[in-house]
């Protein structure tokens, strides 16, 4: 039977300035982070032992230099958050993992928490800036000079499952996807076709299959072997091929599904051949038709668009859940992924309320037949990226949001929470509790993933490897006794 799914999300955030002449992405992404209001005391250290982005889940390391930034840099790149999330620099950008979470809608709660923390970094760090440097943020995946950022999921799986399985049952699905969960991109990059617009801003970036890489030629499918669990039961997918959505209900369906077809591999419930011939090819030729009809060939020779490949993956899941008990979410991710794909195969832009890409095409057209003028005006280019603006007073998705023209799964109020608050049903409560007890006590103290100490004269350590646990008697000891 297949395990619950503990899942997360890290967001890589666009940063510039108004005069962006002599930026330094680096130095203002560090700035940003360190602007946070109410942040830790910097007796904090995020623990790096128990990260190695070099391990494969096809069984070797690669060879590499593993990050082992000094106590000062430490203490400067890296933020441990209240809701047991953690801010920090990753290269040349800010960055967010949320915490873990049990299910797909927290994950929406609390990557919007995210977007606030950031934009509350903003506010705080341009209040000391001069007009010229004033920063700003955007949750997109692209610079549009050549230049893309990721948006990454994570999600627990058996060990036991192998990885040669996992590839072959989750490829045509994460491939597909984009339909539903990709956030529209004005023109093309990285050598692809041109286009006029495309359903995802990562789509063109991705040159192979299977790789450790993220950076330079990004895989579909990404190897990295870092559990943050219990190695010998668990592996973390670290799943790098999606875009950074600002609809929460495409976060939702986008997580969401994809939990549920990681239930159907782990059980064995994809018994249809549905492998494609080309994956990287087919991922940009249905990124690059907003009619969602174009088909990509199967290597059994068949043809299927993209909403068929869907529609064979959410007959499988109608299948598996009709014997399995369903949770009211599962099910309303199923009426809502087979509602939004009957939907796209009628008339896409009549998802204008609810899916990113076509909610800014509509605001594209709609400005572009206002004006005269076409998609090679740069203005619509700026439109695009407006779009992604994370200031809530400024922002294009968030004027919608204001005006209630876009779904929403979420209140304002349940955001507002998820940034301070830890989600109760994961290992997450129990870093949040630690964190809370060290600060208010100004400890010195090292955390992870799955890592705690206290630096007293004790030097207490205790290991988290089991995510679904919400409390730790250590913990709960260390804090009654202080």
């Amino acid at each position: 039977m297949a395990i619950e799914k503990i899942m997360g999300s890290e967001t890589e955030i666009g940063i510039t300035a108004r005069d962006a002449s002599s930026f330094d992405p680096v130095g203002n992404s560090i700035f940003l982070i360190n602007a946070l209001p109410a942040a830790q005391p910097s007796r904090a250290l995020w623990d790096y032992a128990g990260e190695n982005p070099l391990l494969d889940a096809r069984g070797f390391e690669a060879s590499g230099e593993r990050e082992r930034p000094s106590q000062q840099d430490n203490r400067a790149i890296n933020k441990v958050l209240a809701n047991g999330g953690r801010l920090y620099v990753d290269g040349a950008h800010p960055e967010y993992s949320t915490p873990e979470v049990s299910n797909a809608r927290d994950l929406v709660l609390f990557e919007k928490a995210g977007e606030r923390l950031f934009d509350r970094c903003r506010e705080a760090a341009n209040a000391t800036l001069p007009p010229h440097q004033q920063l700003f943020l955007y949750k997109n995946n692209s610079d549009g000079k050549g230049n893309s950022y990721g948006y990454h999921e994570n999600y627990l799986v058996s060990r036991r499952l192998g990885f040669d399985r996992l590839v072959e049952g989750l490829t045509p699905f994460l491939v597909s996807r984009i339909i539903f969960c990709g956030a529209g991109k004005v023109g093309s990059e990285n050598g692809a076709e041109a286009c006029d617009y495309q359903l995802s801003q990562r789509a063109d970036f991705f040159e192979t299959l299977i790789g450790l890489d993220t950076m330079a030629k990004r895989p579909i499918i990404n190897t990295r072997d870092e559990p943050h669990a219990d190695e010998e039961k668990y592996r973390r997918l670290h799943v790098i091929v999606g875009d950074s959505n600002m609809s929460e209900l495409a976060t939702y369906l986008k997580v969401g599904t994809t939990a549920i077809v990681l239930a159907l591999v782990e059980d064995g419930c994809i018994r249809k051949d549905l492998a494609l011939e080309d994956p990287v090819r087919a991922i940009k030729e249905i990124s690059h038709d907003t009619t969602c009809r174009r088909k990509v060939r199967l290597k059994r020779g068949k043809e299927f668009s993209a909403i068929e490949l869907q529609r064979e993956y959410l007959e499988l899941a109608l299948e598996y859940y009709a014997t399995a008990e369903a949770s009211p979410q599962v099910s309303d991710l199923l009426e809502r992924w087979q509602g939004v794909l009957e939907r796209l195969s009628e008339e896409p832009m009549a998802l204008h309320r609810e899916l990113d890409w076509v909610i800014k095409r509509e605001l594209i057209g709609t400005y572009m037949a206002k004006k005269g003028i076409g998609f090679d005006d740069q203005r619509i280019s700026m439109l695009d990226l407006q779009y992604h603006d994370i200031r809530r007073d400024r922002g294009l998705y968030y004027a919608l949001c204001r005006q209630e023209l876009v779904e929403r799964v979420a209140t304002d109020a349940m955001i507002e929470e998820a940034t301070t608050t830890p989600p109760q049903t994961t290992r997450a409560k129990i870093r949040a509790d630690f964190v809370r007890f060290a600060n208010e006590r100004n400890k010195s103290y090292d955390v992870g993933w799955s890592y705690l100490k206290l630096n007293d004269r004790y030097q207490r350590t205790i290991l988290c490897k089991d995510p679904f646990k919400s409390s730790d008697p250590r913990v709960d000891e260390m804090i009654g006794s202080a």
